[in-house]
């Protein structure tokens, strides 16, 4: 850990010193689809929260829940099991995700236009996750599935949660795309693996703070994924990580757990910056 962020410090100082593209557009499209994943898994953490305790009542008539944000609020929506499905029940949250705060309405209504939109392709993808040998589950997991529709593209993402704690679940996450016609145009599994990584306590008992990280095969891409950054906002808190980086073939991610940033730099700049901090840390000793 200690290594790791002296080389983090030498980042701040030195990532100036090398020539890097231009790669502002690419993180910030990648920092906002992640930062939508979050808010609307937020929503659903603290929806299903509400739902399980207040309303008993209704469990046995729900058939599921998806959740989507809107003007500055995330909204968490549990359905009926008909065929037609109603909505039974809402949960709407300001930026704070603070329960007491939370605007609830059983109220059983008919779906928005927006909400059937999105319903509609929850449903076709976890139909496709049924029916398709592309999706893996594993023990202690869940497959989440999160519909959006942004910037006029359809798409679904499925991410593995855990089902247990003391542990972050990356990878096995999955993208699919639809047309305008709600067809799916393509499926793509994000990371070739699972990657759970345990936080908690080290071997002298101690809290562990500071950072994780893990690598992604050429497949998976060049830079952290919009899944990636969402795990993280989810369950960095709690493992007290400050920072993550992503090491893929020619770029390093960073993501600031601490700040929700995200900084990226070329394998060779952070291959020079590496050996920067070494020799400066050999001066020191």
């Amino acid at each position: 850990m200690k290594k790791l962020s002296t080389l983090l410090i030498a980042v701040a100082l030195c990532c100036t010193a090398f020539a890097q593209p231009d790669l502002g557009p690419i993180t910030d499209s990648i920092r906002r689809e992640g930062l939508a994943l979050y808010k609307c898994e937020m929503a659903s953490w603290y929806g299903t929260d509400i739902f399980m305790e207040r309303f008993k009542d209704l469990r046995q008539k729900a058939g599921g829940y998806f959740s989507y944000y809107k003007n500055d609020q995330a909204t968490c929506i549990f359905y009926s099991k008909e065929e037609k499905p109603k909505v039974l029940a809402s949960f709407t949250f300001d930026s704070t995700y603070d329960v007491s705060r939370a605007q609830v309405d059983a109220t059983e209504r008919a779906f928005t236009t927006e909400e059937s939109e999105l319903y509609t392709l929850r449903k076709l993808a976890s139909d496709d996750i049924y029916s398709d040998t592309l999706y893996k589950s594993y023990k202690n997991t869940n497959l989440n599935l999160i519909p959006l529709v942004s910037y006029g593209q359809k798409k679904v993402y499925v991410l593995t949660g855990p089902s247990i704690g003391g542990v972050v679940v990356i990878g096995n996450d999955y993208l699919i795309t639809f047309d305008n016609d709600n067809k799916i145009v393509s499926r793509r599994r994000l990371h070739k693996n699972i990657i759970p990584i345990e936080y908690g306590k080290n071997t002298e008992g101690q809290a562990e703070t500071g950072m994780a990280m893990h690598s992604h095969l050429p497949e998976t891409g060049d830079f952290i994924t919009a899944t990636d950054i969402c795990t993280l906002m989810l369950y960095a808190k709690y493992a007290k990580w400050e920072q993550h980086i992503v090491i893929s073939e020619k770029y390093v991610s960073i993501w600031y757990c601490d700040k929700n940033s995200l900084l990226v730099l070329t394998r060779d700049a952070w291959e020079k910056i590496y050996k920067t901090s070494e020799k400066e840390k050999k001066k020191q000793e």
